[in-house]
């Protein structure tokens, strides 16, 4: 018997982990699906013969308009897709050069320093919090 089921389609993505000076977490509120509304760190899509490290740079600036600088790959997740495939997203932990203010662009609605504490208030994306708490990036 043959397998019928078409392959699953991995979509490479990237997430940036941004703290500032007090501890507080850089976050975006999504402007469109999937998440849509939900707080969640910048980040996205791959484009194609990118570097992780450039395309995580590059969603930085777009969603928040701050230039960062990776410090290191903090871990990967896999989440479902609205078309069926497969989001692979590397998340990496960065810092922000440059005293500038975040603002919100790109595919964010809004941008927002927030500390820890204060994430249990928030409407953020599923398994974002459980997740950074398991890679002991949260106290």
């Amino acid at each position: 018997m043959t397998d019928s089921q078409e392959p699953v389609c991995e979509v490479p993505c990237v997430g940036a982990v941004v703290f500032d000076a007090d501890g507080r977490l850089l976050l975006i509120q999504r402007a469109n699906p999937p998440a849509q509304g939900q707080w969640s760190l910048p980040g996205g899509r791959v484009e194609p013969g990118e570097e992780l490290t450039d395309a995580v740079c590059r969603e930085l600036l777009e969603e928040t308009g701050l230039s960062g600088e990776v410090i290191r790959h903090v871990g990967a997740i896999r989440r479902d897709a609205p078309d069926g495939s497969i989001y692979v997203i590397d998340d990496y932990l960065m810092v922000v050069g440059g005293a500038g203010r975040p603002r919100a662009g790109d595919d964010a609605r809004d941008v927002g320093w927030f500390a820890p504490e204060e994430l249990a208030a928030l409407d953020t994306s599923p398994g974002l919090v459980e997740v950074l708490r398991g890679w002991s990036l949260l106290d």
